[in-house]
């Protein structure tokens, strides 16, 4: 890293934290973006600074992301944190004209997000062993996951001062440390209160950990990767065979709803989705209700 792009590292950094309140994940990727910039410009510009950029040689730049066998996705997303970048430096008044405003991102194909019918979900359940400490807390945190629609991230950091579970809502910090009101259902609300009551209660919290929800037997907070590893094991047990995440309880969370008819701007709110083109993937799911809906309702089909 040169010293001369080093002071806009820092800058960014700053800007993106004190302005923006991105998580540490979410600098440091846009951090990796600039930094394929930054070895464009060695390779090709010597070593040119960013506020010296035209918008003929970011598309050239743009051109060699793609050479480099990225994915449509991972160039898209490199595209999105160069654009911010300029922003950021058109705020500054770094530059006078943005470069990258016409700089046009690869079309990508959505895949249609991995989901779990509602059998599917009570079959993993039912092999979870509840007469064990971590079998109640594993059975409770994935019906909240599943009742609640949360992030793994938004459910590993679920404090018990965010539960206002004799309102049947939980307030949770979601990306860019914004929060939102979810509702939670009375199974979850009920197996929570168990949870606390019996399990989580007996367990010696660590520093740091008082008010975390859900804890390991250490008493530190669990990690998203054993949320994934619980996930995984269980679905082994009930012979699923699609590559599951804590992602896809948050996908089934939406598609259920969707399919039951939820307003879509609802399920948005709920999801902590900035855009509700996000939402709108979950429309594509499940053919066969969607048909019967139109076979139904349509005026040309009603009897």
């Amino acid at each position: 890293m040169s010293n001369s792009w080093n002071v806009y590292y820092i800058r960014f950094k700053q800007y993106l934290q004190l302005e923006r309140s991105l998580s540490k994940n979410s600098m440091e990727a846009y951090a990796d973006d600039l930094k394929k910039l930054e070895n464009y410009s060695s390779l090709f510009l010597n070593s040119q600074t960013p506020d010296k950029f035209s918008f003929k040689q970011l598309q050239n730049f743009v051109e060699w992301i793609a050479t480099m066998g990225f994915s449509a996705t991972t160039q898209a997303r490199v595209i999105s944190g160069i654009k911010t970048f300029y922003k950021f430096l058109l705020l500054e008044n770094d530059i006078q004209q943005n470069p990258s405003e016409l700089l046009e991102t690869p079309k990508i194909a959505r895949k249609l997000p991995v989901y779990l019918s509602v059998e599917e979900i009570d079959n993993m359940l039912s092999y979870i062993d509840r007469s064990t400490p971590e079998g109640e807390r594993n059975f409770s945190l994935l019906e909240t996951l599943y009742s609640c629609g949360l992030r793994v991230s938004e459910l590993t950091g679920l404090k018990i001062t965010d539960l206002h579970l004799n309102d049947y809502y939980v307030k949770v910090v979601g990306k860019g440390n914004k929060e939102r009101l979810v509702p939670i259902g009375k199974n979850a609300v009920k197996l929570i209160k168990n949870y606390i009551s019996s399990i989580r209660s007996h367990i010696q919290t660590k520093k740091g950990a008082e008010d975390i929800l859900y804890l390991n037997r250490r008493g530190n907070a669990l990690s998203r990767v054993m949320v994934f590893y619980i996930i995984k094991d269980l679905a082994k047990k009930a012979g699923i065979k699609k590559v599951l995440s804590p992602h896809s309880f948050r996908h089934s969370f939406a598609t259920h709803l969707v399919e039951g008819g939820a307003d879509l701007r609802a399920v948005q709110e709920m999801l902590g989705h900035e855009s509700i083109t996000t939402t709108e993937i979950y429309t594509h799911l499940d053919r066969q209700f969607l048909r019967d809906n139109i076979l139904s309702y349509h005026p040309r089909n009603k009897k």
